[in-house]
C-alpha cells in the first residue's frame, strides 16, 4: 500500500500524469450525460475509452471526489483489491508474501499508469477463490464484472469446471450478467446503454487492428506471443488467431484430467495459467497489463513443490525482462532497442506458461485431503 501511495502521489502531485484516470472518470460523466463513451475528447484527455459501460458504476465513487484526490484513492483501491485477493488464496501466509513481493514492482508499474489492471487481477483471483470456497455468487459476480468492464475477466469462466454446484454457478452467472448489464441504466437510459455496448464492440475491433501496427502503437502494445512472432520473425502480417487458437486448445487440454480436479495445487496452477494466458495471448497487452501475468507467474512459482534451478533462472529473467523493462533501471538502449523492439517482456511469462501447461498435463497432484493430512 505504501508503494502504491508513493507511485500515485508521484504521478498526481509531481508529474501531473494521470490521463488514464481522466478517461476513467469521463466514462461516469459521459454515461450520465449520455454522450458517446468512445469518442475522442481532446479538450479533456488524450486517447479514448476502451472499457464497457458497467465501468461507469465502478469508477463513480472516485469520480465524485476532487480529481487529484480521486486519482490517489483510485490507485490505493487497486492495490488494496490485489492485496485482499492474494490474501484470500488457499496458500500459506509465507506463500502469500512471496506472491506479493514478486508482483509488487509490476503493480507499481500499473499504478504509475493509473490503471485498472491490479483490480482486474483481483477480480480474476477472487473468481477462483469463490469457486474454491463454494461461494458461486462471488465467483460469478467477479467474472461478470471483469467481463463487462474489460473482457479479460471472462477467462475466469474456466474455473466453472472446479465448481461443485454447477447449476447454481450458471444461475448466479446469468443473474449477475443481467444485473450488471442493466445497472448503468440507473444513471443513464436503457437506449443509450444498449447503444454503448454496440459502440464498445466496434471500438475494440478498431483497437485490436491498431495494436498489431507498430507505427500506430509505437511498440508499446502487442507485448504478446503474437507480438514476439511479428517482431522477431519480421512477420507483421502474422494473424492473431494463428497463436490464440493453438494456445486456447493447449490451455483446455489439462481439463481432460478429471481425476486431478480435486487437487488444490492443480487448481492453483490452472489459475496461474489463466492469468498468464489473458495477457500473453492479447494484442492489447502493454506494460501496465503485466501485473495480471506476473501475479500468475508468482502463484506458479510459489505453489510449486520445489523451486528448481531453471525456475529460479526464469524468475530472474522475468524480473529483468518483464518487470525492470518498464523502469529506468534498465539502460535505455536495451529497454527500447532490444526488449521493446522484440516484445521480449512477454518471453519469460510465455516460458512459464509452457511449463505450467506441461505440469498440468503430466504431473500427478495430491488431493486436498492428502495435502491436509501431510500438513
Amino acid at each position: 500500500m505504501l508503494l502504491a501511495c508513493i507511485a500515485a502521489c508521484l504521478e498526481t502531485l509531481v508529474h501531473g500524469n494521470y490521463n488514464n484516470y481522466k478517461i476513467f472518470e469521463g466514462v461516469f460523466h459521459h454515461v450520465r450525460q449520455q454522450t458517446n463513451l468512445y469518442a475522442l475528447y481532446p479538450a479533456a484527455y488524450e486517447d479514448c475509452n476502451h472499457y464497457g459501460p458497467t465501468f461507469s458504476l465502478l469508477i463513480a465513487p472516485f469520480a465524485l471526489l476532487p480529481q487529484k484526490l480521486g486519482v490517489i484513492v483510485w490507485c490505493l483501491a487497486n492495490a488494496a483489491a490485489l492485496l485482499y485477493a492474494i490474501q484470500r488464496l488457499p496458500i500459506t501466509k509465507h506463500q502469500q508474501m512471496v506472491v506479493l513481493w514478486i508482483a509488487a514492482l509490476e503493480m507499481m508499474t500499473s499504478i504509475h499508469n493509473v490503471q485498472f489492471n491490479p483490480m482486474l487481477t483481483a477480480m480474476m483471483v477472487l473468481a477462483f477463490v469463490g469457486v474454491y470456497e463454494e461461494k458461486d455468487w462471488l465467483a460469478t459476480l467477479m467474472i461478470a464484472l471483469g467481463f463487462l468492464i474489460k473482457l479479460y475477466g471472462i477467462a475466469a469462466i474456466l474455473f466453472f469446471v472446479f465448481s461443485k454446484h454447477k447449476i447454481k454457478f450458471i444461475g448466479w452467472g446469468l443473474l449477475w450478467l443481467i444485473v450488471l448489464f442493466a445497472a448503468p441504466m440507473l444513471i443513464s437510459s436503457p437506449a443509450f446503454i444498449v447503444q454503448s455496448y454496440i459502440d464498445w464492440y466496434t471500438e475494440l475491433v478498431v483497437k485490436n487492428a491498431k495494436n498489431a501496427n507498430l507505427t500506430e502503437s509505437g511498440m508499446m502494445q502487442d507485448l504478446s506471443v503474437m507480438g514476439m512472432i511479428r517482431r522477431i520473425g519480421q512477420w507483421p502480417s502474422f494473424p492473431n488467431w494463428a497463436a490464440i487458437i493453438p494456445g486456447g486448445i493447449i490451455l483446455l487440454l489439462p481439463l481432460l484430467r478429471f481425476q486431478q480436479y480435486a487437487a488444490k495445487n492443480f487448481q492453483l496452477l490452472y489459475l496461474a495459467a489463466v492469468l498468464l494466458t489473458v495477457v500473453i495471448f492479447s494484442s492489447s497487452a502493454e506494460s501496465a497489463t503485466y501485473v495480471i501475468a506476473v501475479t500468475g507467474f508468482a502463484i506458479w512459482y510459489t505453489v510449486s513443490y520445489q523451486q528448481q534451478r531453471w525456475m529460479i533462472a526464469l524468475l530472474i529473467s522475468m524480473f529483468v525482462l518483464t518487470e525492470l523493462s518498464a523502469t529506468d533501471l534498465l539502460p535505455d538502449y536495451i529497454r527500447i532497442n532490444i526488449v521493446r523492439a522484440y516484445a521480449l517482456k512477454a518471453l519469460p511469462c510465455t516460458l512459464a506458461w509452457l511449463a505450467i501447461v506441461w505440469q498440468l498435463g503430466t504431473h500427478t497432484f495430491a488431493t486436498k485431503s492428502t495435502e491436509t493430512r501431510h500438513a
